[in-house]
């Protein structure tokens, strides 16, 4: 007897180009299921309370949040996943049978299993992360998933020694565990105090002992800022022959953070990846069932090479 065809959505703003009903589109028809996956434009906070509304209904069985609402669903979500809970974000709203909406993240975890699989003998010493947004605070928590000594995070935001004693994000980053420290952008004038040039050297000084460098900021992604800015924040030339980089936009195929990486030789990859096992996650979580990550990948793939998708 076929299952009963469900709707699924992803939330955000804005939303059309998304590879995501690519990607669920072929996990569902491989698993043999009759559901369907749309994206769905919600341009403000309202537009995103009455779409959450039709998921607890039942008129959408469940949803992935994309930017720039994954902070805010959480305060409709009826119940609030640990997975979730320590990063501040979600990606995935879960509608159980009593109607009740419960929101999840699967990035960390995505994040984690890619890292894993491309670099399964990574030492798990060092990671040093670049951006306190969504994606940021998902690899701190990927990276303590994976279990690194020292994680070290810097933001744009950040530009002063200030910020990080202040900052929401640089707060939250603290709690996960994580050294919050200034943004170290060569060029800029000189620090006006001494620990703010403390500060800085040290992100300096710790990235090149890194194992892992994480980009996890919109730059270098199509349409959005250029990626030299974040690139330049690393010490590519001091970084050891087996230090791995991990930059979470996957179009383009090559950023100027992976072509910097790539063309000093280091093991290097795009976040597709992530983009792929987050989706896994958000299937199994609705349907039970887990699909096959090989043709998702491959689906998502041909999309990028015709150029038919960009975020």
């Amino acid at each position: 007897m076929m299952a009963e065809g469900k709707v699924f959505a992803v939330l955000g703003h804005p939303v059309a180009h998304s590879l995501s009903p690519v990607i669920h589109t072929v996990a569902y028809a491989s698993l043999g299921l009759p559901h369907v996956y749309r994206a769905i434009d919600v341009p403000t906070a309202g537009e995103l309370l009455a779409v959450v509304d039709e998921v607890r209904r039942g008129a959408i069985a469940g949803a992935n949040v994309t930017l720039p609402h994954k902070r805010a669903v959480l305060d409709l979500a009826d119940e609030v996943d640990t997975s979730a809970a320590e990063p501040g974000a979600a990606n995935v709203l879960c509608r159980g049978g009593d109607g009740r909406l419960r929101a999840y993240n699967t990035d960390a975890d995505a994040l984690a299993d890619d890292i894993a699989a491309l670099a399964p003998d990574a030492s798990r010493k060092r990671a040093m992360i670049i951006g306190a947004g969504g994606a940021g605070v998902a690899a701190v928590a990927a990276c303590k998933k994976l279990g690194f000594k020292v994680i070290a995070v810097t933001s744009r935001s950040w530009a002063r020694s200030e910020n990080v004693e202040t900052a929401p994000s640089a707060e939250q980053v603290r709690r996960m565990g994580a050294l919050p420290l200034p943004w170290p952008s060569p060029g800029e004038p000189a620090p006006d105090s001494f620990a703010s040039q403390a500060l800085r050297l040290q992100w300096w000084d710790l990235a090149r002992g890194a194992s892992l460098v994480v980009q996890a900021t919109s730059a270098g992604m199509l349409g959005k800022d250029p990626g030299e800015s974040v690139r330049d924040v690393v010490p590519w030339d001091d970084l050891g022959s087996d230090t791995f980089a991990y930059d979470v936009v996957y179009t383009p195929r090559m950023t100027p953070f992976l072509h910097a990486a790539a063309s000093r030789g280091l093991r290097a990859e795009g976040g597709l990846g992530m983009l792929v096992r987050q989706a896994a996650r958000s299937i199994v979580l609705w349907t039970g069932q887990e699909p096959p990550l090989d043709v998702m990948r491959r689906a998502a793939e041909d999309t990028l090479d015709r150029g038919g998708h960009t975020v």
